[in-house]
């Protein structure tokens, strides 16, 4: 704010509170001045819900103490954490090779985003919790069958045999041994099985994934896939 903008929140802020008038001429040009170094970079108001006078109004309403230009500032800073906090950096149109450029292009798009110039950029999460996906995605994962590429997928198998040996598995109808934790080496659901190694003390010393799941993990899957369809079958009571 520059000094007429710091003289007219001044005077918005003695209608609602009189102590802060200042009636001599050298102490409301003091005032001004003082509250125009604290708030210089502070705007008295932007297209995106910040306004000065909206700060001072909640502030002489909730406090009984005289307002200081801390209590303009505290809010306008909360307000630019807040909504860089919401922001996430779109890719910059500047070359990423001229370094100079592309940070520049950064630095003004926060920078207008924090002084509320432009609203931030929000890249939604694929959920927003367990069990609500967004309609469109569920749809979407429904057709392509898989968030992964089949060509991507492919080319991961070398590197991931135990999930494609369950990708695989269930592919042909099979038990999804990783569906079931593990009672002989605890691995719980999802999570491979692993070879321990024991130390002289029968201490466990390191423990590896295994490319297959266990014989008793296999068999408890088995049991529990030929359960489920006589689960299903049977009445829910009234």
């Amino acid at each position: 704010m520059d000094r007429r903008e710091i003289a007219a929140l001044l005077a918005y802020i003695g209608r609602l509170d009189p102590r802060t008038i200042r009636t001599e001429k050298g102490e409301a040009s003091d005032q001004i001045a003082q509250w125009h170094v604290l708030l210089a970079d502070v705007p008295p108001a932007t297209p995106y819900g910040w306004d000065a006078r909206i700060a001072a109004h909640q502030h002489i309403r909730t406090s009984p103490y005289p307002i200081l230009p801390a209590d303009i500032a505290r809010p306008w800073d909360s307000y630019r954490r807040e909504r860089l906090a919401r922001h996430t950096d779109p890719t910059p149109l500047a070359d990423p090779n001229d370094q100079i450029a592309y940070t520049a292009e950064l630095i003004g798009t926060r920078r207008a985003v924090a002084t509320g110039s432009v609203q931030p950029r929000e890249d939604r999460a694929i959920t927003s919790g367990r069990g609500r996906i967004d309609p469109e995605l569920k749809a979407r994962l429904k057709e392509v069958g898989s968030c992964i590429p089949p060509a991507a997928r492919a080319a991961l198998r070398p590197f991931r045999p135990a999930r494609a040996a369950r990708e695989a598995a269930v592919a042909q109808g099979r038990p999804d041994a990783l569906a079931v934790m593990c009672e002989w080496c605890q691995a719980p659901v999802g999570m491979p099985c692993r070879n321990r190694r024991i130390g002289p003390k029968d201490g466990t010393r390191r423990t590896t994934p295994r490319a297959t799941p266990h014989s008793g993990r296999l068999d408890l899957a088995t049991t529990q896939q030929a359960q489920e369809p006589q689960r299903l079958q049977q009445p829910t009571p009234a």
